[in-house]
């Protein structure tokens, strides 16, 4: 999830190019430019740089001034793009940190980080697999309109700008992924059986049909009907001879050149360099130096630790049969699903209603976006995640939403929905996203990027948190929340099995099934997630162990002077961070708290 979609859960997806900037404090020697003044120029360069080159994440982050752009996808394009920020990582390395006032030397070393992430995936050749089974361009840009304004004619001709500058978009797509098919870089089938489903949706005959067209059917008064005749007229021709034909062009070159070469191993370290990709890839999602040997090691004492947990609620409830018997009663016995959607929904609405009366006592510091509910997408539903979360828009025109997955609900059990919504919107990706975009002392990259193993970590934290606000007092929604943190237990054991380790899909699948209470339908779809989106699910559980690390940390150097509201401002007031640095600024909030409390 970004993403941060996160979701996507975090989704808040995390961008494909980087977004840089800073708002460091300047000072100024005679004048003479200091290291803070190099760092912020070269910021805000970078800042300028990025906004020109992806203008829908410049759209994501409350910058409207290429709203009528889409990005340029071209190997010649990303060699282009490659250059500038190592040149950017250059000038970086000769800013002397020792001259850097304490503030600027963290934005540094962050900036670093996210530009030495982008270059090695730019090594690896990550950009010869821009989709996955359930991400990518195609599934992503029917839903671009929510973060763009829609309250003037130009506004409006911006986005028909962008529909009629689809077809090329899909096209540039198409040749990059015609590339990775001579290079070997290529999906693995298993994951590409339902890839029809989100293209075939957008191939229509009627444009007003279109889930596209949607903005234009909710032009504002203040805007003539000439006008909006016009407009209308524009975005319907947009539609059919663009976005159409992109999508149609995108169906045939996926059924005829795509799909009948798909890889048929399902590891990561079968692409080219791809035991190195893989090692690189679980530093870059755990921000830690650490192996994938390590990292699975990892996750099978975590599996048998929460394991026991688990084996004590069955016992408490006198459940007569064996864990498997368990897990079986639960996704079998009809009185743990909703009936209908309207039934999850109202559910997942009363249970964040609840949380929401209770934050006051964990944090002193919320957000002040709003969020909301909304269900997923028919056309992705199928084949994505139980849920994820979309971020409140950069200018703050459109709330956060939590997605939730109504499709087949005989596996979407109610014992889950706590934990679920916990994670995805309060306390856990809305509330940590939300401060975040609202920091105004963080500069702009901070504010509008992140480390998957902070975000998603933060929000398997937040789920535990339910137990101190009242939650989980139904045995069966607490074994609902330990299955879901034995599942991120589980990633660590799965995804460095299938991608380094040579787990087939199979064994990965059964030994989740065997761990958790998760129905068939969600192990397989996270399984396919897993394979598509190597060394992202190690994120969860990495974070979240330094997050309780850090926390048991705390209270034993505080002792009674610790404050659990005081603790979480403190975790949450670098925005996403990775997780050395969060270390390093627990450490400083807990020796100023001996401070404090020192008379």
């Amino acid at each position: 999830m970004p993403n941060f979609a996160v979701h996507q859960s975090v989704n808040w997806r995390l961008a494909t190019l980087l977004v840089l900037a800073a708002s460091v404090s300047v000072s100024r020697c005679h004048g003479q430019e200091t290291a803070d003044q190099r760092f912020q120029k070269l910021a805000d360069e970078t800042w300028a740089f990025t906004m020109q080159e992806d203008p829908l994440w410049a759209t994501s982050t409350g910058e409207h001034k290429y709203n009528d752009r889409l990005p340029q996808l071209t190997i010649a394009d990303e060699k282009r793009r490659a250059a500038r920020k190592q040149n950017f990582l250059d000038r970086a390395h000769a800013i002397a940190t020792d001259q850097l006032s304490a503030k600027a030397r963290t934005d540094l070393r962050i900036y670093v980080r996210l530009l030495e992430n982008e270059l090695a995936e730019f090594r690896f050749h990550s950009y010869l697999i821009p989709i996955s089974n359930r991400d990518g361009f195609h599934i992503n840009f029917p839903e671009v309109h929510r973060q763009m304004p829609f309250d003037t004619v130009e506004q409006f001709e911006h986005y028909i700008a962008r529909l009629g500058q689809f077809s090329r978009y899909a096209s540039q797509h198409i040749e990059m992924m015609r590339e990775g098919i001579k290079t070997g870089s290529v999906l693995p089938s298993i994951v590409l059986e339902r890839y029809r489903e989100p293209i075939e949706v957008h191939i229509v005959e009627d444009a007003t049909t279109s889930l596209m067209y949607a903005p234009l059917r909710e032009i504002p008064d203040s805007i003539s009907p000439d006008d909006q005749r016009r407009l209308g007229k524009a975005a319907k021709k947009a539609i059919l001879e663009s976005v159409v034909p992109g999508y149609r062009d995108f169906l045939r070159f996926m059924e005829n050149e795509y799909v009948p070469v798909a890889r048929g191993s399902i590891a990561a370290s079968a692409l080219p360099e791809g035991r190195e990709f893989y090692r690189h890839r679980v530093r870059k999602f755990t921000t830690l130096e650490i192996t994938p040997e390590e990292v699975h090691a990892l996750g099978h004492r975590e599996v048998q630790r929460i394991r026991r947990e688990m084996q004590e609620i069955i016992d408490r409830i006198e459940f007569a049969g064996d864990f498997p018997a368990f897990l079986n009663y639960l996704r079998t016995d009809a009185r743990f699903y909703a009936k209908t959607p309207d039934d999850l929904l109202k559910e997942v609405a009363l249970v964040l209603k609840r949380i929401d009366g209770q934050l006051p006592k964990l944090f002193g510091r919320l957000p002040r976006a709003p969020y909301g509910i909304r269900k997923i997408p028919e056309y992705i539903a199928p084949t994505t995640t139980t849920a994820y979360y979309m971020p409140a828009s950069g200018d703050g025109r459109e709330a956060g939403f939590y997605y939730v997955n109504t499709y087949n609900l005989k596996s979407r059990p109610l014992y889950e929905v706590e934990a679920l919504s916990f994670h995805e919107a309060v306390p856990g990706h809305h509330l940590q996203i939300s401060l975040q975009q609202e920091h105004e002392d963080l500069p702009l990259f901070r504010r509008h990027n992140g480390f998957t193993a902070f975000v998603e970590g933060w929000a398997l934290y937040a789920e535990r948190l339910g137990l101190e606000a009242g939650f989980y007092e139904d045995p069966y929604s607490d074994f609902g929340r330990l299955t879901y943190e034995i599942w991120r237990a589980c990633r660590l054991v799965v995804d460095t099995g299938i991608h380094y380790l040579g787990w087939t899909r199979r064994q990965a699948i059964e030994f989740m099934k065997s761990h958790s209470a998760l129905a068939e339908h969600n192990i397989r779809s996270e399984v396919d997630r897993y394979i598509a989106w190597p060394g992202q699910a190690l994120a969860y559980k990495m974070g979240e162990l330094k997050i309780r690390e850090l926390r048991t940390f705390a209270e034993q150097e505080l002792g009674n002077q610790f404050d659990v509201r005081a603790f979480h401002d403190a975790v949450l007031a670098g925005g996403s961070v990775p997780l050395d640095v969060l270390e390093d600024q627990i450490r400083e909030f807990i020796s100023q708290a001996k401070q404090d409390s020192t008379p």
